[in-house]
């Protein structure tokens, strides 16, 4: 048998392991499958054989349908930052809800959060809210097109800017037709060149300066830079996707670089865990949506200053995830990746962790990673291997291996997860070449 069928076969071993421990998430998702169409309703969280059914979190922790108890690293792709049932969170959550859940008017709570999302977002003058972080990034763009008058927008492989504009692998059928030019992440000569290009005719860029869905691969200051002063030349605007990145500092990537985007994003952990997203920039740019304006730009939405996102989002900022605590979780998770990094070197595994802060994503490769990649079915299999043993051993990560570590991870949970990489790296370590 070569390295590859040993490799299927030790993968089919583990989904098979993987069904006969989790009956009951088998049995739901069938269930669920009478319903909904792989009885699925979010596609990321989809993986063969079946998916977990988680049924309760607290802090950390997380239990599925067959009684598991895991720890929580995916951090619900980074919403989850507070963990489960914050009892600040919730008691701001109880009180707004007290107060009538759903009231048709404007409330305190949405300018209050707003103001401490421009003092920490300096970019940010002015503010609007959405219910995700798509929703944002689509308001950003059509905030762009009609400030400039022009259509064309540079976009980057890999990068994932929501359910309708995402741009990872191949092309994605249920994108918005925007006129997309896509370029290349971290390819300076080739971004100069599209500049070059199409500048004159570019309406924005939108740049995640760490792709998130693309595999935690941060953007080099180099290219942040170039773009940053090419779009002011061609006098398109610069939309900073920070919807997963801006956890990593109090003011985000951007404060960090010490760049200034003219609109930027956000989502996830801003509304306290539920659902929220926000575009803000340039008061300019912005005041296109001023209601009192008789050529107003329209938003709508139902439910973007809900009663329970502006309640949990300002409580969240003001009194639990501080700037002191952003910069806190970023040196945690730094120091995580390096000890994982240096776990996969010693045992001689193909394996690396990118990312930065507390954000971060595995790789089946030693070569240096710069760009999206397509993995080959051996790295397929490695990063199957490695996601099944550590629900295995009660680790709860992404299925592409990433991972967002949450602010109640300890120093407990780590160090088991560190252990758990050093098993995997031994049990397997005859498939290394």
């Amino acid at each position: 048998m070569d390295c590859a069928e040993g490799l299927d076969s030790l993968v089919a071993d583990a989904q098979r392991s993987f069904s006969e421990r989790n009956p009951r998430s088998r049995a739901q998702l069938a269930k669920a499958a009478g319903v909904m169409p792989g009885g699925n309703t979010r596609s990321v969280l989809f993986y063969e054989p079946f998916p977990l059914v988680m049924t309760r979190g607290s802090g950390c922790r997380l239990w599925d349908l067959d009684g598991h108890e895991y720890v929580d690293l995916l951090g619900e792709f980074t919403a989850g930052l507070y963990g489960h049932c914050h009892p600040l969170i919730r008691q701001a959550i109880f009180q707004a809800v007290e107060s009538g859940l759903n009231l048709g008017a404007h409330g305190v709570a949405e300018a209050e959060l707003a103001r401490v999302i421009c003092e920490r977002f300096r970019g940010m003058e002015r503010v609007r809210f959405t219910n995700s972080g798509t929703e944002a990034n689509l308001m950003a763009l059509a905030a762009a097109t009609c400030f400039t008058s022009r259509r064309k927008i540079l976009v980057f492989d890999g990068a994932y800017h929501g359910g309708v504009l995402s741009f990872v692998g191949g092309a994605n059928a249920v994108n918005v037709p925007h006129d997309f030019i896509r370029g290349t992440y971290n390819d300076l000569e080739g971004t100069a060149a599209l500049f070059h290009k199409w500048g004159s005719e570019l309406a924005a860029v939108i740049i995640e300066p760490m792709l998130g869905s693309g595999g935690c691969i941060p953007a080099t200051r180099e290219l942040l830079m170039l773009v940053r002063e090419a779009t002011r030349e061609c006098g398109c605007v610069l939309i900073f996707d920070e919807v997963m990145s801006s956890r990593l500092a109090g003011g985000g990537v951007q404060q960090i670089l010490g760049l200034r985007a003219d609109m930027t994003t956000l989502g996830k952990y801003v509304g306290g865990g539920s659902s929220i997203g926000a575009f803000g920039g340039r008061t300019d740019i912005m005041s296109l949506f001023d209601p009192t304006r008789p050529d107003a730009l329209p938003h709508a939405g139902t439910f973007n200053n809900n009663v329970i996102s502006m309640a949990a989002g300002l409580i969240g900022l003001t009194r639990i995830y501080t700037p002191e605590e952003a910069e806190a979780l970023t040196r945690r998770g730094s120091a995580l990746r390096e000890d994982l990094n240096r776990i996969c070197q010693e045992m001689g595994a193909p394996l690396q962790v990118t990312g930065l802060g507390s954000l971060m994503n595995f790789h089946a490769t030693r070569e240096q990673i710069s760009r999206p990649f397509e993995l080959n079915a051996r790295q397929q299999a490695i990063k199957s291997l490695l996601f099944f043993h550590l629900l295995e051993r009660g680790f709860y990560m992404a299925r592409r291996g990433f991972i967002a570590l949450s602010m109640v991870v300890g120093t407990s949970e780590i160090a088991g997860l560190l252990e758990a990489v050093r098993e995997f790296g031994k049990l397997y370590e005859g498939l290394w070449p």
